[in-house]
This record gives structure tokens, sequence and C-alpha cells, in this order.
């Protein structure tokens, strides 16, 4: 690897700012880390063309906007081989959130968002259970989602 394109400690501090707020500017990360605002700047650029910072995302409660139902999906596969094929179908599915490559009972394991039952109901039977390689699905419906939080990077690299 490239000696510019090293992580430490100052990396994975603008990294834990960010991740606990992700409107910080850059200014305000460099004096609680004591460098400039410029030097973070350069570092998050880094880190983009590293591929460890992909983006941002605003975070939505869709409750809030009427999308009441968070359901996780158990697919089973009629080939595993059919993974990318079917995901490339699911992922044209607004509904459709997350999707996950795994091991165990199920080939894919997927989570959804809808309005209510009703629109549950239909995304399940007239879209998910028309994807070709999908045999069957298990439903679990959250009820609540206690966490959704970042790993802590300073200690994980301590």
């Amino acid at each position: 690897m490239d000696k510019n394109l090293e992580i430490d400690n100052t990396d994975l501090k603008i990294l834990s700012l960010l991740m606990q707020d992700a409107n910080m500017p850059y200014t305000e990360i460099g004096k609680r880390i004591y460098v400039s605002g410029g030097t973070v700047h350069v570092r998050m650029k880094k880190m983009e063309q590293m591929g460890i910072v992909r983006g941002s995302q605003l975070v939505i409660d869709y409750t809030k906007l009427g999308w009441d139902i968070s359901a996780f999906l158990g697919i089973y596969l009629d080939k595993s081989s059919l993974y990318a094929e079917v995901a490339e179908q699911l992922m044209r599915i607004p509904e459709v959130v997350n999707i996950h490559y795994t091991t165990g009972i199920y080939s894919i394991f997927a989570r959804i968002v809808c309005r209510d039952t009703t629109h549950l109901r239909e995304v399940l039977h007239d879209k998910i259970q028309k994807v070709q390689g999908i045999q069957r699905t298990e439903t679990f419906i959250s009820l609540e989602e206690s966490v959704n939080r970042p790993i802590p990077l300073e200690e994980v690299g301590e």
C-alpha cells in the first residue's frame, strides 16, 4: 500500500467524530483533534480514495412518514449460484433496503420497509415471490430497533 494511503490514529479520530455527527464541520473536527480543517479535508479525501469512506447518508425515521413496517426476509434460493441474479432483481424493488448473502439456512437475508401490513403482503406476493430463483421466504416483522450504531474505531485499533 502506498505510504500516503495508510490509516493512523488521526484518521480514526476523524472517522469516530463523523460517525457520531456526520454534520460536524471539518474546522470543528480539527479543533477537537488539534489539526487544521484543511488536514481533515485532505484525510477525508484520502479515505474516500481508499474506499474506507463510501459517502454519507441522511438517516430518516420512516415511521414518521407513514412507513410503519420493517421486516426481515430469510430467502431460500433454488440454487445458491443464483445469488447475484436474484440480488440484482431484488435491488429493483424499492422497498428492499438491505440485501445480505449469508451462511446458514437462508441464502439471502434482506430487510424491507413498508407502509402497513397490506403493503407488506403486496410486496411479498406481487414483487418478491415473483423473483426468478427464489424458492420461498420467511418473514420476520421487527417490533422495535433498539440499537443501530457504528463500532468504536478508536478502541478497535488499540
